[in-house]
């Protein structure tokens, strides 16, 4: 049993960023996206006996995590208020870092308002996934998944255009 456990976490510790990232499309706040990168290993844990080797362990890993999210989404009825930015926590600070950052969380944050389906496409876009590769890992054809993809990142363009970002 020990062998198994040092080979699960040593695979999560090599895959990681995945968890992190699932974690912090689907939650804005920090406690939030903790409670679901736990709820992930635990899912993944719990369901390890059932991963057969037939696909790489990062693409099951994406699917446990994405549908975990779903699910905690919907166990929990979270409803965020995704327009309140609490601007005395914003620095005043000059550099790329600064404003590479400053993308980043308004990235976040309107992807924070697609849809699930729509924030799993975008996820998987974000990591490289084929149109194909989409499509298989949420059940859909591969035309259906390039079709969702442009839909998805219009929407997304939509909601950063009317968050005022750069304007």
């Amino acid at each position: 049993m020990k062998e198994k456990e040092q080979e699960f976490l040593s695979r999560i510790e090599k895959h990681k960023g995945i968890l992190y990232k699932v974690s912090k499309m689907y939650m804005d706040t920090i406690a939030d996206q903790q409670d679901l990168f736990q709820e992930i290993i635990c899912q993944l844990w719990k369901s390890y006996e059932s991963f057969r080797n037939e696909s790489q362990f990062s693409t099951w890993m994406y699917r446990v995590a994405i549908n975990t999210a779903i699910v905690f989404l919907k166990k929990d009825k979270r409803k965020v208020d995704k327009y309140e930015i609490a601007s005395d926590n914003i620095k005043e600070e000059e550099g790329d870092s600064h404003i590479k950052e400053d993308q980043i969380q308004h990235f976040y944050k309107a992807v924070q308002q697609l849809e699930k389906i729509d924030k799993a496409i975008i996820f998987y876009q974000l990591e490289g996934f084929s149109h194909k590769e989409i499509g298989a890992n949420l059940g859909i054809s591969e035309g259906n998944a390039r079709v969702k993809l442009n839909r998805a990142k219009e929407k997304l363009k939509e909601i950063i255009k009317n968050q005022g970002y750069g304007f």
